[in-house]
């Protein structure tokens, strides 16, 4: 049995992170006679699994879902594969919001780069950014 700091140690991750994932009900713990919270080596396997769940991208609801099906006894491959689909298609539409972006971040530099300072006026704030067009 393992206390917060213990199991945090043990996984290299924080004492906090224990506690939130122990919160939110995803771990639980047995409370020693003087008080204090012990995790048993089921649960570490537990935040083991979560914490790369996490790492994956997987988010809180996922790994929520993934370990009631396997509460219940049973496979949560299939949900696994779905999620993981979900979230790379989520991650493929943020890189390309990214690279947009990147190449607006880019345009702008270049262009702002020969651009005369100016003091704010009535109508812009930076004229850099008030007069920026793409």
């Amino acid at each position: 049995m393992l206390q917060v700091n213990e199991l945090a140690k043990a996984l290299n991750t924080t004492a906090d992170t224990v506690r939130y994932y122990a919160r939110l009900g995803l771990i639980t713990a047995t409370k020693s006679a003087n008080g204090y919270k012990l995790f048993n080596s089921e649960q570490q396997a537990r935040l083991r699994f979560i914490l790369s769940a996490r790492q994956l991208g997987f988010s809180v609801a996922d790994i929520s879902d993934i370990l009631d099906k396997a509460d219940c006894g049973q496979s949560a491959c299939p949900t696994v594969r779905k999620l993981i689909e979900q979230r790379l298609l989520e991650v493929e539409e943020k890189i390309k919001h990214m690279q947009q972006l990147h190449q607006k971040m880019t345009l702008a530099l270049e262009t702002w780069q020969d651009q005369q300072d100016q003091l704010p006026d009535g109508e812009h704030i930076c004229h850099l950014i008030g007069s920026f067009q793409q």
